[in-house]
């Protein structure tokens, strides 16, 4: 983000009929204050364990501390101000944002510690570091709570402390297991397809506490992502990483039916921005057309008509390429193996049926997180580049407290330019900045503003929206 100085997000808002909601700014966690809550949780040994899980994990890249992910120098405030939650509300108004989810930093990767102990005490510790750091101000900054998931109890049982005991009301997920490959690297393995456990019950489990899950996931990195895994560069390993990662996720609830399963239940995808979305929308739906339940038939090697083959090759071959060779040696093409009917259809476990369905299991129940600067955003509001002719649901971003915001007073202003340089109208704007940040968490909870600065908006776009949602 390169900053709007004379242009504060405070004077965008100005011009503005309706609130402005950050769905994606970032705290700093301070490292004493976690380890005081990780030593109340675990004891000194299990601070002991984080500080030398920190050194072998970050400890490694040539790059060392020259990759550099925070504001220092003269955006000295900024930092400050994603670590002090009574600061950062102090500044709102300048920059022209009404509420803000305030998600993790260090919880980005805890959620993926492969010692099971130490990454549950962990997040229980940020979590707990969240419920203090944040109280006094939640009326206009909510923390996201972070929940492991390496088995659905596990996720379950900081789910429920971190809503019904804390009292917080959103959540981010970890979207995936990552464990040592007995093959060497890593092996990632997706919570939502082909999982080692069912994590049905987990779903469920969102849909009675009123959350909606939230992925926030770097696929960037160390021997997990070979193709983002400089030692030297990390522009090299960040560029595409969080699409990346949000993309398998998003591919892995769709595939593997979760959307089908609990039809109430929405998902967010952040810091990816919404172009991979749109592009996989488009292959689902190009797949969907040759490979369904229906189609598949016609590629089935066991009906290739030998006959038209050997009479083809004889009339178009060569010395080499014979019909009677084809005809004696077709098994190239013919597989011997049965065929498990159910491995037909790969859309089975989706609920897709038809090209419509994607609107109840893709656009209408998926969101996905844009940063300010991010032209690309554009294209969540290009109905024509859809198959189903919707809009996707991007979600307003500040990512505030990273190396990204130059400016934090100017990231509105930012999004606004997009308006100004005719990439989105304002209309389009409304729905980035407040409609589908507000739509992601009202759609699980109507109450979940109720006590905060956009309450009355939140509740006049509830009873806008519910005509639209009987209709559909």
């Amino acid at each position: 983000m390169s900053g709007f100085n004379q242009f504060p997000g405070g004077q965008v808002r100005a011009r503005l009929d309706h609130p402005v909601i950050d769905g994606d700014a970032h705290m700093v966690e301070c490292d004493f204050a976690f380890f005081d809550f990780l030593k109340r949780v675990g004891g000194a040994g299990m601070v002991q364990r984080s500080e030398e899980w920190r050194k072998n994990t970050f400890g490694k890249s040539k790059g060392g501390d020259v990759w550099w992910g925070l504001p220092s120098g003269p955006h000295t405030s900024d930092r400050a101000m994603a670590m002090l939650p009574r600061l950062f509300k102090s500044r709102m108004e300048e920059a022209g944002i009404d509420f803000a989810f305030m998600h993790a930093t260090t919880g980005i990767t805890n959620l993926y510690i492969a010692d099971d102990e130490l990454r549950q005490a962990s997040c229980r510790a940020l979590n707990m570091l969240y419920a203090e750091m944040f109280n006094g101000v939640t009326d206009r900054i909510r923390p996201v709570a972070v929940i492991p998931t390496y088995t659905p109890e596990e996720a379950i049982r900081e789910m429920d402390y971190a809503v019904t005991t804390l009292g917080l009301k959103s959540t981010m997920i970890g979207t995936e297991i990552r464990r040592p490959s007995p093959w060497g690297g890593v092996q990632v393995e997706s919570i939502a397809m082909d999982a080692p456990f069912d994590y049905d019950p987990f779903w469920q489990r969102c849909v009675d506490l009123g959350v909606a899950p939230i992925g926030h996931t770097p696929g960037f990195g160390g021997r997990t992502f070979p193709h983002r895994a400089s030692p030297t560069n990390y522009v090299f390993n960040h560029l595409g990483g969080f699409a990346a990662g949000a993309e398998f996720f998003c591919r892995s609830v769709f595939f593997g039916g979760v959307m089908h399963r609990f039809p109430t239940l929405n998902f967010g995808f952040l810091e990816g921005g919404v172009a991979w979305a749109q592009t996989l929308i488009n292959d689902i739906f190009e797949h969907w057309e040759k490979r369904n339940r229906r189609l598949i038939h016609n590629l089935n090697p066991k009906s290739l008509n030998l006959d038209l083959m050997e009479k083809l090759f004889n009339e178009y071959g060569n010395e080499r390429l014979t019909g009677s060779r084809i005809r004696a040696e077709p098994h190239h093409m013919i597989t011997a193996a049965p065929i498990d009917p159910l491995q037909l259809d790969d859309f089975a476990a989706s609920g897709m049926n038809e090209v419509h369905d994607l609107k109840h299991l893709f656009t209408d129940r998926f969101y996905f997180g844009c940063e300010a600067d991010d032209r690309m955003v554009a294209v969540a509001f290009n109905r024509r580049l859809n198959p189903v002719g919707a809009k996707l649901k991007a979600v307003f971003g500040s990512d505030i407290g990273h190396w990204d915001v130059l400016d934090a007073k100017s990231i509105l202003s930012e999004t606004y330019s997009l308006v100004d340089g005719k990439l989105l109208d304002l209309d389009n704007l409304r729905d980035l900045t407040f409609v589908n940040p507000a739509s992601l968490h009202l759609s699980m909870n109507p109450d979940c503003f109720v006590g905060t600065a956009v309450e009355d908006a939140a509740a006049a776009l509830l009873r806008e929206q519910r005509p639209m949602l009987k209709a559909a």
